[in-house]
């Protein structure tokens, strides 16, 4: 038998023994990397494709109109947005003309990525939000009157029509500059398998980068009629992590909690996961020694133990009444390869207690069963 796999307390890291979903499209190998660098198992299953519109009428439309009509203000979402917008017009030979306008604009950027794309194009933007957000870009376009002003908004992959409508109604003439928009993958395969393993109770997170990513989550669960199996388990077992508020809006909509950190960067979002997961895992002080319960593995005094798929189950099901005696009818409810046979229950926790390391810890209560050994006292 190989010796359960284990790491010092002082190597463990804040995500061992969890398993997170990440749904992102763009950058979801470094997302990915971060995760794992901080000790999680990850599952990558891009939610969404990104179609770029440089052969799209519509972007070709509005951008022929800004050239004929250059704007008085223009909004910059996303630097990729913005990049891409100038490629396409590039291709169309009318890369100089949109500059030329734009410059004659004044440019209002989202955030840090849109102003380095602004600036990589020869242009300037007047002013960015300290929070990054689209309604404090809001709240600077209607602290003036801009009545008769000409806007044009560069979208992020989804309307904004709570934007662009507030600028109507303040009497500015809006044209919405639709750069690239989001459809579903085209292997969905990865994606159904993310959903079949958080159905499956395999996954602890699933991290969002995108609106459009949780609404296709969301979609997709719907199309398969585990819709409502998924938000329940997002409501109370799986935690959602979105970058943002944009990014939490379809799992909001949905009652879904979601956690969210203060600045919305990749890797603000894994840190938030870092603090976030441990501190829903439950402990126990369990024959002298502390106990908790991550993902896929366990924690005793401090080091992750590999639990194998069965001998884990049996240990959820012990945890989830600590101290109490689980009859051994019970503990073969969790095995189904099982069938009917109790020294089947006994090889399994002869291997939980080896995966372990503390035999100690389930306590063989004669004729009745088993039952974590807990110590007197307190327990979260």
């Amino acid at each position: 038998m190989t010796a359960p796999s284990l790491q010092s307390a002082a190597e463990l890291k804040p995500l061992a023994g969890f398993t997170v979903g990440v749904t992102a499209a763009r950058r979801a190998e470094e997302l990915g990397a971060l995760l794992e660098r901080r000790g999680a198992e990850v599952l990558h299953a891009p939610a969404i494709k990104i179609v770029p519109l440089a052969d799209d009428t519509e972007l070709h439309a509005a951008t022929e109109q800004l050239i004929g009509q250059p704007p008085d203000v223009v909004v910059i979402t996303t630097g990729i947005g913005f990049r891409g917008w100038v490629e396409a017009a590039e291709g169309w030979g009318l890369g100089e003309s949109l500059i030329s306008a734009l410059r004659r604009a004044t440019l209002l950027s989202r955030g840090p990525k849109s102003r380095g794309a602004v600036r990589a194009a020869g242009l300037t933007d007047a002013w960015s939000p300290p929070s990054e957000s689209s309604a404090e870009v809001l709240e600077h376009l209607l602290a003036d009157d801009i009545e008769g002003t000409r806007v044009a908004v560069q979208l992020h992959g989804e309307p904004l029509p709570d934007f662009v409508d507030a600028l109507r109604c303040a009497g500015a003439e809006v044209v919405q500059v639709p750069v690239y928009r989001w459809v579903l993958p085209d292997d969905l395969a990865p994606l159904d398998r993310l959903l079949g393993a958080v159905l499956d109770g395999c996954v602890d997170a699933v991290s969002f980068t995108s609106a459009p990513a949780a609404a296709s989550v969301l979609s997709r669960a719907d199309e398969l009629g585990v819709l409502q199996q998924l938000l329940q388990l997002l409501r109370r077992e799986v935690l959602a992590a979105c970058v943002g508020p944009v990014t939490a809006g379809p799992l909001v909509a949905r009652d879904v909690p979601t956690v969210q950190p203060d600045r919305a960067r990749i890797g603000a979002l894994v840190r938030t996961l870092s603090e976030a997961l441990p501190a829903r895992v439950p402990r126990w002080p369990v024959a002298g020694h502390v106990l908790e319960l991550r993902g896929h593995a366990a924690v005793v005094d401090g080091m992750l133990r590999a639990v194998p798929p069965t001998p884990m189950a049996l240990l959820r099901l012990l945890a989830a009444r600590p101290g109490r005696v689980v009859p051994r009818a019970e503990m073969l409810a969790v095995m189904p390869a099982a069938g009917d046979d109790e020294h089947a229950v006994e090889t399994a926790v002869a291997r939980l207690r080896a995966a372990l390391g503390a035999p100690r810890l389930v306590q063989t209560v004669v004729k009745r069963g088993y039952r974590l050994a807990l110590d007197i006292g307190d327990c979260r």
